[in-house]
């Protein structure tokens, strides 16, 4: 038997940092900004701390993935989550994500390719919006390191638009593969 395609399951954006983003079914990401109308779009920083800490930092966080198949274990945990309510851009259903190589090339759709810097690290925010949520996404492994599982940032290495049911193609770098750190 084949596995399924990996494909796009939601796709959303903010043009306010609110934590969670709003639905669409499309949108249209600019090569080395991120998602249009997006308040985490551009070249340097846009999330508030890093613009305190140095806002001419690069920008590794233009577009925020997160895998639905953790909302199908937050359910069965009791948490009401779907796609965008914790403020990623693009939901998908297939792709390993917190498994991936830093380097990652991800094909969404016909056009869009985003490059995979690394992981997201959940906040207080998300407790405030679903209390004990937190403990959820960041947990210990039991070896001495955090597992985060807030899901992935990225780069527009490509633009183009992404709608809901686009197919998701995997490019791995070549090697060594490199861990996903925090970004």
């Amino acid at each position: 038997m084949t596995e399924p395609v990996p494909w796009v399951v939601a796709v959303a954006s903010s043009p306010t940092h609110d934590f969670s983003k709003d639905r669409a079914p499309s949108v249209q990401i600019v090569e080395g900004l991120g998602v249009v109308g997006d308040a985490h779009a551009g070249e340097t920083v846009k999330h508030r701390s890093r613009v305190r800490a140095d806002p001419s930092q690069p920008n590794l966080r233009q577009v925020h993935l997160m895998h639905s198949e953790l909302f199908d274990e937050l359910a069965e945990a009791g948490f009401d989550v779907g796609p965008a309510d914790l403020g990623e851009n693009v939901t998908t259903r297939g792709v390993d994500l917190l498994g991936l190589p830093r380097g990652t090339r991800l094909h969404l759709g016909a056009d869009v390719v985003l490059e995979v810097t690394g992981l997201r690290n959940p906040c207080q925010q998300i407790n405030d919006f679903r209390p004990g949520l937190l403990k959820r996404l960041v947990l210990p492994d039991g070896a001495g390191d955090v597992i985060r599982k807030a899901g992935i940032m990225t780069v527009v290495a490509r633009g183009g638009t992404v709608a809901v049911g686009d197919d998701i193609e995997v490019e791995l770098p070549a090697g060594p593969h490199h861990r996903l750190q925090m970004v």
